[in-house]
């Protein structure tokens, strides 16, 4: 349950969670650095990095290496959980302003 508020506060509760959303979806694909993930998603490395250190301090993702070879991944409470980020990122999806049908 903790898991789960907690990922619904960082993805909705707060600025930025459509980034995280993109950062998470990344991650999942395979674990990147933060230069990787900044160029894949054409975001700000400090944005990134920012991101990285919210999810991180929350238990949602982990590191290993060392500062530029530091790779990011989803850890094992996250993916116990997974099916809560895809209902909540589903949500956003849906709800993003370029989702929507523009009038004809």
């Amino acid at each position: 349950m903790v898991v789960e508020k907690t990922l619904f506060y960082l993805l909705t509760g707060m600025r930025g969670g459509t980034n995280r959303v993109r950062i998470l979806r990344s991650l999942l694909e395979q674990p990147k650095n933060a230069n990787q993930l900044a160029t894949d998603l054409n975001l700000n490395y400090k944005t990134v990095r920012h991101h990285l250190g919210l999810l991180t301090d929350h238990g949602i993702v982990t590191s290993t290496g060392s500062q530029y070879a530091e790779m990011y991944f989803t850890t094992d409470a996250f993916s116990e959980h997974r099916e809560v980020f895809e209902r909540i990122s589903s949500d956003i999806d849906s709800s993003s302003p370029e989702n929507k049908e523009k009038p004809t």
